[in-house]
């Protein structure tokens, strides 16, 4: 296998369970804003990083 697809593999994890705690802090009704944003941020960071690493290279 891929190091590079591993690699986006483990990102695109670690960012669903961010974007999963965060859903988790607004349904829960959090006052902790800065904590939310940057929990938020970094997941979906993450998320989209892995994402990219998983696709082909273009020609």
């Amino acid at each position: 296998m891929d190091i590079p697809k591993i690699f986006g593999a483990f990102l695109a994890i670690i960012g669903i369970v961010g974007l999963i705690y965060t859903a988790v802090m607004i349904i829960n009704d959090t006052e902790e804003i800065k904590k939310l944003i940057v929990v938020g941020i970094l997941g979906a960071v993450f998320f989209f990083s892995g994402i990219s690493l998983q696709k082909p290279p273009k020609k």
